[in-house]
């Protein structure tokens, strides 16, 4: 029986993702700094770990936990992670670190962790979550933006390093989800941009971002989920896979398009 982390287990994407190889038979630990938002997956014999991927103490535990008791991983999904949206310069440089810390530094950090076991048994797929932010970009979301454009490289080089131990490193883009992620990143800036000469334009955004939440055109998690579990299934595996609302096009337009033209679309969303 393979086994399998999923990260950010809590709800969305991580929570359906955990559930789906659980009834595929795997040996599934979900992990989240919130415990109890994940009890009902032990319903799904999921085991349930607490993981901070900006406390080492917390990554250090959950990897020797996981590798005593199973003595391997063969599957890491690595999708923990949040947005903070917000004009650059209202968004203090801890916040940004923060940012930086969860999306790709602890990110790093487990993966490495796992690493050596991996290479160790000769495979181990590791699977990325990013985004459609992670190839282009979005009106206040440069600190977030950035992150997931990070985490791209980081993947391609990642992918390189390991190919010789039998190791692949997949990416995935989601588009427009319904997940607690665009609530979150509304708030983020509407707290940022309070008294800010960004105000009014950040508060259109994010109204913006909840009429989008709340439209019903947004792809549910499991669609998500279901394109990983192809990836992990898959002999071949592509490097990335794009998924979800308007992701394609969204991506697709950004590769066709002038610069100021994409951009003044960006902007244009916000005011209608």
């Amino acid at each position: 029986m393979k086994v399998a982390l999923v990260t950010g287990a809590s709800s969305g994407i991580g929570y359906e993702t955990a559930k789906l190889l659980a009834k595929k038979d795997y040996c599934v630990y979900a992990a989240s700094r919130n415990v109890e938002n994940m009890q009902a997956l032990r319903a799904y014999h999921v085991k349930v770990i607490q993981l901070d991927l900006t406390k080492p103490n917390l990554i250090e535990s959950a990897v020797k936990h996981i590798l005593n008791a199973e003595g391997r991983l063969d599957i890491l999904v690595n999708n923990a992670g949040y947005g903070s949206y917000g004009a650059v310069e209202d968004v203090t440089i801890d916040e940004a670190r923060k940012q930086f810390e969860v999306n790709l530094f602890g990110l790093s950090e487990l993966t490495k962790a796992f690493i050596p076991s991996m290479r160790n048994q000769g495979l181990g797929k590791i699977i990325n979550i990013s985004s459609v932010g992670g190839r282009t970009p979005n009106y206040f979301g440069s600190w977030y933006h950035a992150s997931k454009y990070a985490l791209e490289g980081y993947s391609e080089s990642l992918r390189l390093e390991l190919s010789d131990f039998g190791i692949d490193v997949i990416v995935i883009e989601p588009g427009g989800i319904k997940t607690n992620w665009g609530p979150i990143t509304a708030q983020h800036l509407t707290d940022s941009s309070k008294g800010s000469i960004y105000e009014v334009k950040a508060q259109q955004m994010a109204q913006s971002m909840a009429k989008q939440d709340q439209s019903g055109l947004l792809s549910h998690p499991s669609v998500v989920a279901k394109t990983i579990i192809k990836s992990i299934e898959s002999k071949h595996a592509k490097p990335r896979y794009v998924v979800g609302m308007a992701a394609k096009p969204i991506i697709l337009l950004h590769a066709l398009l002038p610069i100021k033209l994409f951009n003044w679309i960006l902007k244009k969303q916000i005011t209608n």
